[in-house]
Parts: structure tokens; C-alpha cells; sequence
């Protein structure tokens, strides 16, 4: 029999140890990277919406970019009323660059869903995490971390293997998803640097405000008033997008610009997992699954690494 003051002792180390383990858990950093994730959910599904309205209607890619960031615009404008908030800018260029270079990323991503496949639209456009390597090398010294390189270079193989470039022929309709990866990194990288001075609302309010501007001014002859078929479409993948904005505009707040670009590389293993089963895509072989868990793999290390304490 256990004596007494063992069983205290042992009682002690539990709750101790749970305390520990809930603060882990419910930390904001923990946070972060779970809204980061879920982001991730929600734009891959809002692509699929679209490749399921490919099947019934006939929708500019225009419309569902200009739908995005009205609803968008509109949602954010009355949650600031809810809160009695007004938008509080401090740095201008930060929020019209992020605007102008999430305002290509979105229209370059949902045009490569529209010419080649979800998955090929998916994994070209998670290319970032790779770009916003070189980025945070060149403009944030105090985020430099060479094992972050090492990791973000697994996923990278792992996109590349998803790809297998010995089965595919060239499609220059691909180019439309790199460039969202390229210009999606340089939304994120700067999105990373405006939360240290904006809030998730003023950011959004000027995000979706100035994409709707760039959408229309770019796009105007080409945007037509849609029936009500087609608004079902254009108002279930706007509302996927949107979801994902704000949870990724809160989860980079907790997280660095790496980071959060790893985290968000999940979406890949969505597409290799969901692809053929909602949204008609030809199903991985050998070296696709092998790419995905490369990528999970890097995810989960990542995340191991962001758990332990810095040393000193």
C-alpha cells in the first residue's frame, strides 16, 4: 500500500502536470496554429465549390473573386458597427500592399482551379511557404531559423512529388497557381508585419475594401449580375473564403510568417484525401501519397518545434 504522503505527492505532480498540459493546450500560440489550420479547410473547400459549379453553370472567375470581397466588405463593416469600432490604419502600405497582393493571389488561385485540376490549383498555390522563406531571410533577421528552412524544403519535395513532373506534360495553365503561390507569399509575408500594427478588423476592412475595388476597376467588362443558380455558387465559395481570411488574418497573429505557412501546407493533404471523393480529381498513386506525408510529416515537426521553450 501507497503511504499517504507518497499518494499527496503523486496527486500534486498530477494536477501539476494537467495544469501544464492545459496551458499548452489552450495557450495562444495553440490557438493560433488551430485557426491557421482551419483556414486552410475553408479555402480548399471554396474551391471545390467552384469545380462543383463548373459541372452545372457557367461563372467568371472574375465573379467569384468580386462576390468574395463584397461579402466580405460587407460582414467586416458590420461586425465593426456591432463593436462600435472604426478601422484605425497605421501603416497605409502595409494594408494596400496586402490588399493588392491577396487581391492576385485570389484571382491567379481560383483561375487555376477553373483551367486545370483542385489539386493542382491547391498544391501549385502552397508553394508560398517557400517564398516567404526567402522573404523572412532578407526582411526579418529575428525570424532567420535554419531548421525552419530544412523543414520548408521537405515540404517543398513533398509538393514536387505530388506534382510528379515525370507523368505530367507542361500546362502553361499551371503558371496561374505558382504565381498565386508567389504572390500569396508576399500577402502573407506582409500580413505578418501589418497585425503588429493593425487589428483582425482594420485589416480585414481595408483587405476586402480595396479587393473589391481592384476586382472591378480590373474586371468590370467581364462581371455580369448572376441568376439565382449561380448566386448559390458564388455565396458558398465566398463564404469558405471569407471564414478562412478571418481565421488565418487571427491565427498569424500568434505565429510567424513560416510558421503559419507550414500549418497552412495541411490544405495539400486535403487534396490528395478529398480530391477524389468530392471534387472529381484523378486519385494520387506512389509518389503523390508519398508527397503528402512528407508534408504532414513537416507540419507535425514544425509544430514540435514551436512547442519547446527557447534556449537561453
Amino acid at each position: 500500500m501507497i503511504p499517504f504522503s507518497c499518494q499527496s505527492g503523486l496527486w500534486a505532480g498530477f494536477l501539476t502536470g494537467s495544469r501544464t498540459f492545459a496551458r499548452k493546450v489552450f495557450s495562444r500560440e495553440f490557438a493560433g496554429c488551430l485557426a491557421v489550420f482551419a483556414s486552410s479547410l475553408c479555402f480548399y473547400m471554396s474551391t471545390v465549390v467552384i469545380r462543383w459549379s463548373a459541372f452545372n453553370v457557367t461563372i467568371n472567375t472574375a465573379s467569384f473573386v468580386l462576390t468574395r470581397f463584397l461579402i466580405g466588405f460587407f460582414i467586416i463593416c458590420g461586425v465593426m458597427a456591432i463593436k462600435k469600432q472604426s478601422p484605425v490604419p497605421e501603416k497605409y502600405s502595409l494594408l494596400f500592399g496586402r490588399a493588392a497582393a491577396n487581391f492576385t493571389a485570389v484571382y491567379c488561385f481560383f483561375k487555376a482551379v477553373d483551367l486545370t485540376t483542385v489539386a493542382q490549383a491547391n498544391i501549385l498555390n502552397m508553394t508560398y511557404p517557400v517564398f516567404i522563406v526567402l522573404l523572412t531571410w532578407i526582411f526579418l533577421k529575428d525570424q532567420r531559423d535554419i531548421g525552419a528552412v530544412g523543414i520548408v524544403i521537405i515540404a517543398f519535395s513533398g509538393v514536387w512529388l505530388i506534382l510528379a513532373p515525370n507523368e505530367m506534360e507542361f500546362d502553361l495553365n499551371n503558371l496561374w497557381g505558382l504565381f498565386s503561390g508567389i504572390t500569396g507569399a508576399i500577402a502573407i509575408f506582409l500580413l505578418n508585419i501589418s497585425r503588429k500594427y493593425h487589428d483582425s478588423e482594420t485589416v480585414l476592412f481595408y483587405l476586402f475594401g480595396a479587393g473589391s475595388v481592384f476586382t472591378y476597376a480590373c474586371f468590370y467588362d467581364k462581371i455580369t449580375v448572376p441568376n439565382l443558380h449561380e448566386l448559390v455558387y458564388l455565396l458558398g465559395c465566398s463564404m469558405f473564403g471569407i471564414a478562412g481570411q478571418y481565421l488565418m488574418t487571427f491565427g498569424f497573429k500568434y505565429v510567424t510568417a513560416v510558421e503559419g505557412g507550414i500549418i497552412s501546407s495541411s490544405r495539400i493533404l486535403m487534396a490528395a484525401i478529398l480530391g477524389p471523393i468530392i471534387a472529381a480529381d484523378p486519385a494520387l498513386g506512389v509518389s503523390g501519397w508519398t508527397g503528402a506525408a512528407l508534408i504532414f510529416s513537416a507540419n507535425v515537426v514544425l509544430t514540435v518545434r514551436k512547442s519547446r521553450p527557447a534556449k537561453t
